[in-house]
């Protein structure tokens, strides 16, 4: 992960940061898919444990059109024949599953589970279909009680919308699993693929590093994610799936290919692990700048001699021979400072260490400081004091549709497509429309706090819809940080932090208190709300067996987590209030203090 776009850039500048300021924080990394360990190690000081132990056995097979290879790295060409797929397809079975996935699927479910790496999330869907079409009705008996509880289920965290897709597969215990699903919808058929409610999963690449949802098969539809061809530590990420500790006696994986593609496998499965490159710089605004803004603004290192040492001993630091062709780390160093200074971000001090030798050392501009705070990204950050100091001159508030506007990410409108032409006819900047069509989506989605319906109305996919709201949620919180640091952004600081929690929730304005107990969501919000705990007091109050005999399907544990939850939140506002009180009651440290004379006291 350190080595992938921006996400590898905040990584690393974290650690790096750790590594300098602190020596007693202990870090420790793990992977199963590293080659350039060396470098990780140094940047990291640390020391290196590796082993091949692996609890379960892992056999690797190849599948070409019916025979069935197993790898093997001492053969010629790497693998060796296994055996022939037995399979009795008929003409209209051969035109839907050419590549026997049917055969090699029903030959471990449903007794045992298995994962369907797909390229594409459609093809997740079609291929789950698919499947189900031609497995046998005996599939359907299997645990038939608890797949309709998990139908049940994701029917009323959806307000009673289920896909048409899941409503056919889930009765033969398959499902799909990619970014298109709600979150709660993933961690529902997560919980029954792990206890083998669901046996088999059509999934997409993201499956493989993120979730631990091991199976007893793992196949691989084709050597692509998307339309890039695999790469070494994709494809190990996802074999590594295979095998059950504790319930397996081993895990296989078989890789479907054609013809075409079987010399790019066979080197695929042959050639050493990538080697994972700091995106430090490669990332500009997210990396190196938002990097320096932070050193100088929680002042770990503020003039350039640090700074540079700084970087030095970044993961960057350390591969700066590989990565660096054209212009020297210290070059890079000045550059971005240069640059942070005039956006107007940074301010330089000029302090003579000698006559000879000038030194200089940065602060944090009040801009700069805004957007340190709210970890706003760099590429956007004027691009939000403009768009905030315009809407002062004219700030909507008949409803929330202008606050949602300026609260909508930056970087999520370039991945939006709206569905009107009008306005591509007008010369309108296309940020602008995009982001506006997505305030539209979002503004709707507070109106009716229902996802599905909104997934619906404006056609996109009800994952995105809801990556869409986190997304506001968490970038409204730092626009609001953003205009703590301002002065003249007064005015929306009282209206942000509404918003923010508008946003985070998306529900009806009276069940927002409820929602902020943990373990309560939207729909053990509308049950606790309908039996009358309709504040935080109400609920710190409760009895848990009363609310067991009240609430449907709360077990004692939950409901005693609930109210112990519910007290604490509620001692923690009365403790704020208390500082405040207290606060308010104490003489000012400032306050003039007066010599008596000796008269005056007589």
């Amino acid at each position: 992960m350190i080595g992938e776009g921006s996400r590898g850039a905040i990584l690393e500048m974290t650690l790096a940061k750790i590594l300098y300021t602190s020596e007693t924080t202990q870090i420790i990394g793990m992977s199963a898919t590293l080659n350039n360990v060396e470098d990780l190690q140094e940047f990291l000081q640390a020391e290196y444990y590796t082993s091949q132990f692996r609890p379960v056995e892992l056999k690797e097979y190849l599948k070409i059109n019916n025979a069935i290879y197993e790898v093997d790295c001492k053969a010629e060409n790497g693998m060796t024949f296994s055996r022939l797929l037995n399979c009795q397809y008929s003409d209209t079975l051969k035109k839907m599953d050419p590549d026997h996935l049917v055969a090699l699927v029903t030959e471990v479910i449903p007794n045992y589970s298995c994962l369907v790496f797909c390229p594409t999330k459609k093809n997740c869907e079609n291929v789950a279909e698919m499947i189900c079409k031609f497995l046998s009705k005996e599939h359907m008996k299997h645990r038939e009680k608890e797949k309709h509880e998990v139908i049940k289920n994701l029917k009323n965290i959806s307000s009673g919308n289920l896909c048409p897709v899941l409503k056919r597969t889930i009765p033969f215990g398959v499902a799909y699993h990619h970014s298109g699903l709600t979150s709660d919808e993933r961690k529902l058929l997560e919980e029954a693929y792990s206890t083998g409610v669901l046996c088999l999963f059509t999934c997409t690449s993201t499956l493989a590093a993120g979730v631990n949802l091991p199976a007893r098969r793992v196949i691989l539809r084709a050597p692509y994610v998307a339309k890039e061809f695999l790469k070494r530590n994709q494809y190990k990420q996802m074999i590594g799936r295979a095998g059950r500790a504790g319930i397996d006696s081993t895990g296989e994986s078989i890789l479907i290919l054609q013809e075409k593609d079987k010399q790019q496998v066979l080197e695929l499965i042959s050639r050493p692990l990538e080697n994972c490159y700091s995106h430090l710089v490669q990332e500009f605004t997210k990396g190196i700048q938002t990097l320096f803004l932070s050193l100088i603004g929680l002042k770990i290192a503020t003039n350039l001699d640090d700074i540079y040492h700084f970087m030095c001993g970044t993961f960057f630091g350390v591969q700066q021979k590989i990565l660096l062709k054209e212009k020297s780390l210290w070059e890079i160093t000045v550059e971005s400072l240069r640059y942070l200074t005039e956006k107007g971000l940074l301010q330089k001090d000029t302090i003579n260490k000698s006559e000879e030798e000038i030194q200089y050392s940065f602060h944090i501009t009040k801009l700069g400081r805004a957007t340190f705070k709210g970890t706003i990204d760099l590429a956007y950050c004027d691009i939000l004091y403009r768009d905030l100091k315009k809407g002062l001159e004219g700030l909507v508030l008949e409803s929330l549709l202008h606050l949602i506007y300026l609260t909508t990410p930056y970087d999520m409108a370039s991945q939006c497509v709206p569905d009107w032409m009008i306005y591509f006819r007008q010369k309108v900047d296309k940020d602008i429309v995009n982001r506006l069509y997505l305030s539209f989506v979002l503004y709707t989605l507070l109106k009716e706090t229902n996802i599905w319906s909104v997934s619906e109305k404006f056609n996109m996919p009800r994952g995105y819809i809801q990556s869409l709201l986190t997304g506001a949620a968490s970038f409204s919180s730092c626009v609001l940080h953003f205009c703590e640091e301002l002065e003249e952004f007064w005015v929306y600081r009282a209206l942000l932090g509404e918003l923010t929690k508008k946003l985070t929730y998306c529900v009806k304005a009276e069940l927002i208190p409820l929602m902020e107990v943990t373990g309560v969501l939207e729909g053990r919000a509308k049950q606790l709300y309908n039996a009358g705990y309709k504040s935080l007091m109400h609920l710190a109050n409760a009895n848990p067996e009363v609310l067991i005999r009240t609430i449907d399907h709360l077990s004692r544990r939950q409901a005693k987590q609930i109210v112990s939850s519910a007290k604490m939140l509620l001692h923690e506002k009365a403790e704020a209030l208390q500082e405040e009180v207290e606060e308010l009651l104490r003489l000012p440290p400032d306050f003039p203090s007066i010599e008596v004379s000796a008269a005056e006291k007589a």
